[in-house]
């Protein structure tokens, strides 16, 4: 989530002078095949990844590459560009042939023709989480092999706090305590910003009744079903408002992406809302911390962070399609890949076999598992694309004073504008 790298210019001459053969086509109960590979010895494997993941990918990049007679090549692209690179490249016909990124990322892809289905067989479908074999759907269809996991989880200093709120209010009248105490300068580090955060606030924003799509029959989400500006969202948003400025003083806009952890590990915080990412920080500042679920409105629902997943795609204009096939279905569904990009990047992997390796000298995994146990999978429908300005900056209007129900009400317009 947070990968820099660079060389994509490089990056984008390589993938687009790529060449190698086509694939076929099979049944996603059927297993993928592991024979076509073999037939295309000499050829070329491009895979696009950030630079953690490149470092960890090689060694098993290399053996594949040996096991079936041809070349693999991993290519660092900065995370922060690769999906629109790829979009970009694939459209002109170029591009990898298999490409790492987050599972939002599916309903763009898709929409745009840049991937194609994963071949799995059922019994490999369930050798991985649940949630993140949802998260990869589309359409029905499965068009990614997650690796790892994340979600938002309540970090909490247990010299500060030593046990967990139950609820927002709970976690309100600790922070105060500790504020008058002079123990802390802050009762939540919940990054705003300026701009706001929707994927941050989510968790609270759910917990009050709002939610962003509805569903539909079959359980996928509904672009028709807009929820930003509905009744609900505005009472959500009230109940943010009553949090903020210029009320309760604990989300503020001056906590941002750029110091809510350093806050935290600065003791100036009790409470911290992250995800995995945060805790190499956390334990290099030496602070005791514990991990549990974000706390939720007191009579309101289960506070819901969204569920994200990283997975590997396969590229439909990629020209060694049969070897990617292979490569994503048969190899990144290895255990001992996934806890390689575990150790690289520490994130639950999405792999129960792997989890199960690693979790015994990582606790911290589980629990983060468990703290999104009420999660939702985070929305990987092109609509997506509309919420997140106008819903962040909405946040931080309101969190900053504004009124809540013409402020939503206007986001919600802006955002059913922008879906086509």
């Amino acid at each position: 989530m947070r990968i820099r790298t660079t060389g994509v210019v490089a990056v984008l001459g390589l993938a687009l002078a790529a060449s190698g053969c086509g694939g076929d086509n099979k049944s996603s109960d059927e297993p993928a095949a592991s024979a076509s590979p073999k037939a295309a010895a000499g050829g070329k494997l491009v895979i696009w990844a950030d630079d953690k993941r490149t470092a960890a990918l090689k060694p098993f990049t290399e053996k594949f590459g040996q096991e079936n007679g041809v070349t693999v090549e991993v290519q660092a692209v900065p995370n922060e560009d690769l999906q629109n690179n790829f979009v970009t490249v694939s459209s002109q016909g170029g591009g990898p042939d298999v490409v790492i990124g987050a599972h939002d990322w599916i309903g763009n892809l898709v929409q745009n023709g840049a991937i194609d289905p994963v071949q799995l067989a059922d019994e490999q479908k369930a050798a991985f989480n649940e949630t993140a074999i949802k998260a990869v759907t589309f359409n029905g269809q499965v068009y990614g092999v997650p690796y790892a996991q994340e979600n938002l989880a309540l970090i909490r200093n247990t010299d500060l706090a030593p046990e967990a709120p139950k609820t927002i209010e709970d976690l309100v009248a600790t922070g105060k305590q500790l504020k008058a105490q002079k123990k802390v300068t802050e009762t939540l580090c919940l990054q705003v910003g300026q701009k706001g955060d929707a994927y941050h606030i989510y968790p609270l924003y759910a917990s009050a009744g709002g939610y962003l799509f509805g569903t539909t029959a079959n359980g996928d989400y509904d672009p028709k079903d807009l929820g930003v500006g509905k009744p609900e969202s505005i009472a959500a948003f009230k109940k943010i408002a009553a949090l903020g400025e210029k009320g309760e003083g604990v989300l503020k806009r001056s906590i941002a992406d750029t110091n809510s952890t350093a806050t935290f590990t600065g003791k100036k915080c009790a409470f911290l809302v992250s995800g995995p990412w945060a805790t190499a920080d956390v334990k290099k500042a030496g602070i005791k911390y514990d991990i549990s679920a974000v706390p939720g409105f007191a009579g309101g629902k289960p506070a819901a962070p969204f569920v994200g997943v990283q997975s590997f795609y396969v590229a439909a204009k990629g020209k060694n399609k049969a070897l990617a096939q292979e490569f994503v279905a048969n190899y990144v569904t290895k255990p001992e890949l996934a806890v390689a990009l575990y150790q690289a990047d520490p994130r639950p992997p999405a792999l129960t076999a792997a989890l199960d390796q690693v979790k015994g000298s990582d606790p911290d995994l589980a629990k983060f598992v468990e703290a999104g146990k009420n999660g939702q999978v985070l929305p990987a429908i092109p609509a997506m694309a509309a919420i997140w300005d106008p819903f962040g900056k909405a946040e931080a209007a309101v969190i900053g004073g504004a009124d809540p129900a013409s402020t939503v009400t206007a986001a919600g317009k802006t955002i059913a504008g922008s879906i086509k």
